[in-house]
């Protein structure tokens, strides 16, 4: 899957379509790849530089492919919301001086028919650039008032 199918896939277009093509995938995993992150003209830099944290929006776009992927070309795939990242650890400042791919990684931990937590990390090359878990409703705006976590 190439970066065309991943931005007819998601819900972020044009330059916020963050990653280039889908490395591989099962029904618990992705792995994608990202090289934009070098572009001066990336739509998260600030102050001249993109911040490491700006990884955490490649991990929720991995997860976002991942769940159009286990969808299936039949389903069309759910809108999801990322509520909640815990224990992120940033391992460098910034993510625009790093020559050559990105790995985005995310692993589904659990989750049910409104619910999936992910394991998220980022690499250059075998260097771990941040990781940490993210939690996503699905169809949120469905879920009976009260029901949000």
């Amino acid at each position: 899957m190439n970066r065309d199918w991943i931005a007819a896939h998601i819900p972020h277009q044009g330059d916020m379509c963050l990653l280039d093509a889908v490395s591989e995938w099962s029904a618990d995993h992705i792995e994608c790849r990202a090289t934009g992150h070098t572009d001066p003209a990336h739509p998260l830099r600030a102050a001249g530089r993109l911040g490491a944290a700006s990884g955490i929006e490649y991990a929720a776009q991995a997860m976002a492919v991942h769940g159009a992927l286990v969808a299936g070309a039949e389903d069309a795939p759910r809108q999801g919301y990322l509520t909640s990242v815990r224990g992120v650890g940033l391992h460098v400042e910034r993510l625009d001086d790093l020559e050559g791919p990105l790995c985005v990684r995310a692993e589904r931990l659990s989750g049910d028919s409104n619910q999936v937590l992910y394991r998220f990390s980022l690499h250059h090359g075998e260097r771990c650039l941040l990781a940490g878990r993210a939690a996503v409703v699905l169809d949120a705006e469905q879920l009976e008032p009260g029901a949000h976590p």
